[in-house]
């Protein structure tokens, strides 16, 4: 009994310690103060990097599938953080136009996919964001953009995973 209530004690404070080293949404980052290596020391290594307007530095923090939520925290030329935003929200998903918005916007815009299929007779590749509707804790969705050969954006498909048996649903 005393051996398995010391694992249990271990266990648990070996989460802790994991859970202690990286932070899921940057909580303790200060906009004008932190800087790029604040960033990767609380929220662990970038999953992609991206130049933004004015010479700031980009960098995406995916939570997927089960956190819905992709940070970016932009940075200024001085290394200073600019700001930590959440990007899978309703807003930025009304501004993904089909026929009109491109890959490499969407990419921006929302950071990267949880996952990407290919279909070539359809001729279409089809981004996959697991997401919420109406903030968090919100409904859960995902968010499937479907670009053409030519990197235009054709379809975008939001649909709702509430009722579904493992996918946040009963």
């Amino acid at each position: 009994m005393r051996l398995g209530f010391m694992w249990l004690v271990s266990g648990f404070i070996i989460a802790l310690l994991v859970a202690g080293c990286a932070s899921f949404d940057g909580r303790g980052l200060v906009a004008g103060q932190s800087t790029a290596q604040d960033i990767e020391r609380l929220m662990g290594p970038a999953a992609d990097k991206r130049a933004g307007p004015g010479g700031e530095t980009w960098l995406y923090y995916p939570r997927q599938p089960f956190g819905r939520k992709t940070f970016v925290a932009r940075v200024a030329p001085d290394g200073r953080l600019i700001a930590l935003e959440q990007r899978l929200t309703d807003e930025n998903f009304a501004k993904i136009v089909p026929q009109t918005t491109r890959r490499d916007d969407v990419r921006e815009l929302l950071g990267p996919p949880y996952q990407v299929s290919s279909f070539p007779r359809m001729e279409r590749e089809i981004w996959q964001y697991y997401v919420r509707h109406y903030g968090d804790p919100g409904v859960p969705l995902t968010l499937y953009v479907q670009f053409s050969p030519d990197g235009v954006a054709r379809e975008v498909y939001l649909l709702d995973e509430s009722n579904r048996r493992g996918r946040g649903g009963a």
